[in-house]
């Protein structure tokens, strides 16, 4: 019994089958061409957006030239569906119809899933050893043993999918400078990567609560890389267990712990939200938009219905000392996005018998906070992250 995917295809007057690899749970194609250096762009986007895959097997930089050459096919075709839909508008001296933030964003998205399913239909075959054979092509053995361990026959993969791999490998290896721990960060592929330091900055700097003198204990619930962990266990908490339900997390949280020295005085386990216990300080730093991911390497920026965060803060009363405090860490883009108003998540806090002691805000400085081209510009722009620090009412 097959316990993985695999996809078809005929080459040379022969069958072919391979595993087929997608981190973004994509299904194998039913359809599957060869394709080289002698196929256009313009062949290649229509059989692409028929949904039949493209087996490459010609110069790996070709490879990823043709997949510029999609990219450029398909937003030009976006910005043509938003021309017709501007010319379907009102006439002159009519009333404009709004467009409003929560239907951006569901555009947005659902122009990003075209895209990615269309650029996705140029794949790669590896071999049994994650070669791929093609000329001028990079070792990838490494790259791609780290994220599906050791090779098991032949695999197809997307290239769109290998190139992220790829540069995933490369943030590993050379990890990322984080102040605030006097050290480097390195993320492993799937973990969400602490690019935004704003919230990094708000743990590091937020008056730790008067139940720290007493118990020098805290919990980071959803620890990921182990950054905010890392950051507690600087600030001189004694003790922090921090938990994760993802083995990729797990794994990665203990590694950078451990090459930060600190590996005993952080605890790495396996648990959804909390660990066994009471702490003078919860920090969790949940995704922060309460919509469903389109695969599962979204499940670090996306939260249906806000499932974590509602659950997260129903269960923190009972895992705090007396005299703690929770640290929410959150931004409001859901909130520009119309995708959660402010009361709701007022209310949440209500329900679970929780008062704000403070909040502590940040404005965001990543590059698409002021990238005036984003769909989503005018909420990026008005953005606003908090630590909230919450007490038992």
């Amino acid at each position: 019994m097959q316990t993985h995917p695999v996809v078809h295809w005929s080459e040379g007057g022969e069958t072919c089958s391979a595993r087929w690899h997608s981190e973004r749970g994509v299904p194998p194609p039913k359809r599957v061409v060869i394709a080289d250096d002698r196929m256009t762009a313009d062949d290649a986007y229509g059989l692409a957006c028929q949904g039949t895959a493209l087996l490459w097997r010609g110069d790996f930089q070709n490879a990823r030239q043709m997949l510029i050459a999609l990219a450029s096919r398909v937003d030009r075709q976006s910005r043509k569906s938003k021309k017709s839909a501007a010319s379907a508008a009102p006439a002159s001296g009519a009333s404009p119809i709004p467009v409003l933030p929560i239907d951006a964003f569901n555009l947005h998205r659902q122009a990003r899933s075209q895209r990615a399913r269309t650029m996705g239909m140029l794949v790669l075959e590896l071999d049994e050893n994650y070669d791929l054979g093609l000329r001028r092509a990079p070792d990838v053995r490494q790259a791609c043993a780290d994220v599906y361990g050791p090779g098991a026959g032949r695999s197809v993969i997307a290239l769109r999918e290998l190139l992220g791999l790829i540069g995933a490998h490369e943030w590993r290896l050379r990890g990322m400078e984080i102040p605030q721990i006097a050290g480097r960060i390195h993320p492993h592929y799937g973990v969400f990567t602490p690019i935004r330091r704003e919230y990094i900055d708000l743990v590091a700097k937020a008056p730790l609560p008067a139940a720290w003198s007493s118990s020098s204990v805290a919990f980071d619930i959803g620890t990921g890389t182990g950054v905010l962990a890392a950051v507690l266990a600087r600030r001189g908490l004694r003790r922090v267990v921090a938990t994760d339900r993802d083995p990729r997390a797990l794994a990665c949280a203990r590694e950078n712990l451990e090459h930060l020295g600190l590996a005993t005085q952080v605890e790495v386990v396996e648990a959804d939200l909390f660990p066994a216990g009471r702490a003078a300080l919860v920090v969790c730093n949940p995704p922060w938009v309460p919509a469903r991911p389109s695969s599962p390497l979204e499940h670090g920026i996306y939260d249906p219905e806000s499932r974590m965060l509602r659950a997260f803060l129903a269960a923190l009363p009972a895992h705090l000392e007396p005299a703690g405090e929770g640290w929410l860490i959150l931004s409001d883009l859901a909130e520009h996005l119309g995708l959660r108003s402010r009361p709701e998540l007022v209310a949440m806090f209500d329900a679970a018998g929780l008062k704000v002691v403070d909040r502590i805000d940040a404005r965001p400085t990543h590059p698409k906070a002021s990238d005036v081209t984003d769909a989503l510009h005018a909420a990026r722009a008005a953005e606003v992250t908090s630590l909230w620090r919450l007490a038992p009412r």
